[in-house]
Order: C-alpha cells, then structure tokens, then sequence
C-alpha cells in the first residue's frame, strides 16, 4: 500500500487546491492514532473549513477522492480514505449534535456512483466523538494543533453521541458486521473506562467479560480487522445480531450507571 505520509500529502494537497484559503486545519484521526493502522484500517482525516462547501465543490472534492481511496485506485497502492469536513462556525462554540459539511468513504461509493453526493446524516452524533479522537490525536497536516481550532467535547455529550448512534450503526449491520461489530465494542469500553481504544484493543478489552457464547464473533472480527482470518463469517454470522444485542445491553447498563452517580 501507498505510504501513508505519502497518500496524506495527496489529500491534503487536493483539499487545499479545491477549498483553498477556506481550509482552517486538517487533522489526522482513526486507527492512525489509536495504536496504529491495521491491514485493513481507513486513512482518516478531518478538515475544518471556515465556510460552507457549495454543491459543487462537494461533488468535485468527492470525485478527486474516488480515484486515490481503496479500490479506486487502479495501482492498489492506496488505502480507503475517510474525509469528513466540518465547518468551524457549526463546531465552535460547540453545540449537539454537531453539523458534518461532508463525509467521503468508500462505503458511500455506491451512492456517489448513482450521483447522491449528501447521503450522510447531519446533524450527526458520531462526528462528536470523531473531534474528540482528533483532540486527543492532536496530529495537524496543516493547520495550527486542533485545541485552537475545536471546542473541548462536554463528557455528557460523548456518552450521549454514543447511546445515539445505535440506531444508524444497527442500519450498518448487515453487509458490514465486522466494523459494526467492534465498533460497538469500542463504545461498550469507552463508556467504561473513559477511554477510546483501537477496534482490536477495544476488542482484546471487551472479550473476557463476555458470556463464553458471545465470545467467537468478537474475536473473528478483531481478527479479520487484523488480517489474521479471511473476511469470512461462515455459520458464526447467525449469532453475529445476538451478540450485538448483548453488547448493546451492556451498553445501556453502563450509560445508566454512569447516570446516576
């Protein structure tokens, strides 16, 4: 694959032809910074701008993203790109849920092929916690370091961008279960611990304090997430959703917990 360094200087570079001097920051965030990336990990970038994009500059920006992200590429050097752009006004002072001006990945590639170039959900719980990686990342590609660019994310808010993005990651589910899957581990151990874990590390976590009979889907996600088994679920993809039920309990049992205290 493309070198990472490499394949950010083309975004950021193409970011910067496209948007120029609307372009605040651009910040790394993902995988990338929570313990590294993975065979299979997305490049995951965030750009503040200070303007809104016209429909336009989202379809071009989206259409320069085609070509260099995942299986766009013809090279097959480059990994799948997730670009998601914010306008600081919409973030800053802060309010939930927060706005998202854009979102490219490569899931979306179907509906951009079909010409729906908006087919993300804004305002969107998960781009709260997408700001608190990049905060905690701290990783500027250009830009000053995002803590003078961003608002701190109230706690509360975290917690409640976890509880409310349930339902849309339930919708994910079937055709992408291994990151439904360890996504949710991620929320369970994050609402436990404060922390925010690689989906392997999220997994490694959550494993022992799962009943024996939930345990096997786990582990093959973290491991197709590893790239140590085939992207396979064979008869284990029956008891893919009531291992999410559980899981998703469990989560709900935390976030009451941590309600009242």
């Amino acid at each position: 694959m493309e070198h990472v360094a490499d394949q950010c200087g083309r975004v950021v570079a193409l970011v910067r032809e496209l948007l120029g001097e609307a372009v605040v920051g651009v910040y790394l965030h993902g995988s990338a910074v929570l313990g590294g990336l993975k065979p299979t990990s997305d490049l995951d970038v965030l750009v503040v701008a200070n303007r809104s994009m016209t429909p336009d500059e989202r379809r071009e920006l989206i259409g320069l993203l085609m070509p260099i992200s995942g299986r766009g590429d013809p090279t097959g050097r480059s990994r799948s790109i997730g670009l998601e752009v914010v306008v600081q006004a919409d973030v800053r002072p802060w309010i939930y849920p927060p706005r998202l001006e854009l979102q490219y990945g490569d899931w979306w590639r179907d509906e951009f092929e079909r010409g729906n170039f908006s087919p993300w959900e804004s305002p969107n719980p998960d781009l709260a916690l997408l700001l608190e990686v990049v905060l905690q990342a701290d990783h500027p590609l250009f830009g000053p370091p995002p803590s003078e660019v961003l608002d701190p994310i109230p706690s509360g808010d975290l917690r409640r961008a976890m509880l409310d993005s349930i339902p849309a990651l339930l919708s994910y589910l079937d055709g992408d279960e291994r990151n439904v899957v360890l996504t949710f581990a991620r929320i369970w151990t994050t609402l436990a611990t404060g922390l925010i874990r690689s989906k392997d590390a999220a997994a490694d976590w959550a494993l022992p304090l799962l009943p024996v009979e939930h345990r096997a889907v786990l582990a093959l996600a973290r491991d197709m997430y590893l790239g140590e088994a085939p992207e396979e679920w064979g008869h284990l993809l029956l008891r893919v959703r009531p291992h999410v039920d559980h899981v998703i309990g469990e989560i709900r049992r935390v976030a009451a917990s941590s309600d009242g205290e």
